[in-house]
């Protein structure tokens, strides 16, 4: 049973764009707005994408940058509480986490897709180079 939870979240960490197609989808099922739908799957997944980032850099560079992950989430929280601080003059933690929270998604789905291509094209160099 362990080994088969394991190679789901294997699957998924790999594979983070499944896992919020599914969450979408099965939230969907429930509540049946695309919007709500569409937004509470960026809420689930977005610990898919940072860990699926952590997981990438691990394969490219052969060494882990999880301290440097969480140091620039911390950052941006930072950022978010300043911002939000200064524009309404009082922090509403909820606000300013449901924006870091999103904001870290757009973040770290870009930053997967840029490590994807970019592993995709130096692998490709190396195999072009080394025949």
């Amino acid at each position: 049973m362990s080994t088969l939870i394991s190679a789901i979240l294997t699957f998924f960490f790999t594979i983070p764009f499944l896992g919020s197609v599914l969450v979408f989808l099965v939230i969907k099922l429930i509540t049946k707005n695309t919007r709500v739908s569409l937004l509470k799957a960026l809420d689930y997944t977005t610990i898919l994408f940072i860990i699926s980032v952590h997981f990438l850099i691990i394969t490219l560079l052969g060494k882990s940058l999880f301290g440097f992950i969480l140091l620039i989430m911390i950052l941006v929280a930072m950022m978010f509480v300043f911002v939000h601080w200064k524009v309404r003059e009082e922090i509403v933690m909820k606000k300013v986490l449901k924006g870091f929270w999103r904001f870290s998604f757009i973040l770290f789905f870009l930053a997967y897709i840029t490590l994807t291509f970019y592993g995709l094209v130096s692998r490709a160099i190396t195999f072009s180079f080394s025949s």
